[in-house]
């Protein structure tokens, strides 16, 4: 699976109608149609986009979204969300962390507390970061038991992709610090920490 078919298939999850649960069927069924490889391609470049979007920009600007209670894991989850919103949205992400303020699924969170969201309504999505390896299982028959041949086949595939140089390029020129609108939607309240 090359950089072109993953975004693809991000673009299209990101706009299918349904719950976190049905789009991720959705994906399931695109992956089971391809050899057990392109399972593990697939897994690089998803974390090949994920770790592009570790940036202390975007740091910021999650921790402002949820009251300043993202952890490393959360981050992590919001990296997973945020590819998944497709490629449009990530990259216009990276340019521009602020651009946050747009996604209506972010929108839809501010005037409320974290503690009052429901889980489908967090900006991460943990769930996406199991799909491959759950489709890898299924394809090459060997259920659970197959969890090391995956990683050593993604680890193989790692060791001879690139970064994606482009969202690369883009997070790295990241200037702009402030998030005035998002600040707007979620302002600091008394207390908490961002």
């Amino acid at each position: 699976m090359d950089e072109k078919t993953f975004w693809a298939l991000m673009d299209e999850l990101g706009r299918r109608p349904g719950d976190r649960h049905e789009r991720l069927e959705w994906l399931r069924g695109k992956l089971r149609c391809r050899p057990a490889a392109e399972s593990v391609e697939f897994q690089a470049c998803l974390e090949a986009a994920c770790e592009v979007v570790a940036t202390d920009a975007l740091w910021r600007a999650v921790r402002r979204i949820e009251s300043g209670l993202c952890s490393d894991d959360g981050f992590d989850y919001f990296a997973l969300w945020l590819v998944a919103q497709g490629r449009g949205t990530y990259r216009a992400v990276l340019a521009d962390p602020d651009v946050l303020a747009d996604v209506a699924e972010v929108r839809a969170l501010a005037g409320r507390h974290p503690r009052e969201w429901c889980d489908d309504e967090w900006p991460e999505w943990e769930e996406l970061d199991y799909v491959a390896q759950e489709v890898f299982d299924e394809l090459t028959g060997r259920g659970n038991d197959c969890l090391e041949a995956f990683h050593e086949a993604l680890d193989t595939v790692q060791e001879t992709w690139a970064k994606p140089e482009e969202e690369v390029r883009t997070a790295e020129a990241t200037v702009r610090i402030g998030t005035p609108r998002l600040d707007a939607l979620f302002p600091v309240e008394a207390g908490s920490r961002s």
